[in-house]
């Protein structure tokens, strides 16, 4: 019997002869959903899938009901695809808590970025850091509009008490995608450095996340 060649094989079996770096994403979304339907093959089911939502970041972030009214999907495929957009910021996170956060800058900004970024409204969330910088805990404290967060440095402060933090790291997201920090930004990063070293604690740095790299507030002097 002749085996299929390498352009032959399915992407199951490519991956485990190649590696999944060698699958596009279509293979690897083929790979994942593991079956289509009768009329639609999971090959044509995840190129349909690509396409319709734009890219892969635009399917793993799609709300539920729009994933299930898409053919050959349901409940079961859309839950698959919510848990490994949920592992992927895990592990991220279990990265960056390993390590030292101001040793681990690039694991720092991955992890903020994948946690905020498609955020339709600004977020506002905090790093909070032990003596060594090693991460104690994140959280989001405030959501707003589309236009902005509301940010009270008495809740950072209380929080950042309450966990037992040194140093903190904040960050909040644009959605407009542009990641300028603004003079509104700038203003309540110095009142949150003034109200946090009262109780001496650190404001290490200030991310915007948005599309691109985020930006680094105390890179940029601004803190």
């Amino acid at each position: 019997m002749t085996r299929p060649g390498p352009d032959n094989l399915q992407p199951r079996e490519r991956l485990v002869r190649h590696g999944p770096a060698a699958l596009s994403d279509t293979e690897l979304l083929a790979v994942l959903l593991r079956s289509g339907s009768a009329s639609l093959p999971v090959g044509r089911l995840a190129s349909r899938l690509i396409e319709r939502f734009g890219g892969l970041r635009g399917l793993l972030c799609a709300e539920a009901d729009a994933l299930e009214r898409q053919p050959g999907l349901g409940p079961a495929k859309s839950a698959q695809l919510a848990a490994v957009l949920e592992l992927s910021r895990r592990y991220l996170r279990e990265s960056l808590v390993r390590g030292a956060a101001l040793e681990s800058p690039g694991a720092t900004e991955r992890y903020l970025k994948s946690v905020l970024r498609d955020h339709p409204h600004e977020v506002f969330a905090c790093l909070f850091l032990d003596t060594r910088h090693r991460v104690i805990a994140f959280e989001e404290l405030f959501h707003g509009t589309i236009d902005g967060a509301t940010v009270y440095p008495r809740v950072v402060a209380e929080k950042a008490l309450r966990h037992g933090a040194a140093a903190l790291i904040v960050a909040h997201n644009h959605p407009s995608g542009v990641c300028e920090p603004s003079l509104a930004d700038q203003a309540i990063t110095r009142r949150l450095k003034e109200a946090l070293s009262l109780l001496d604690i650190r404001l290490l740095d200030h991310f915007v996340i948005g599309e691109g790299s985020p930006v680094s507030m105390a890179s940029r002097g601004l803190i």
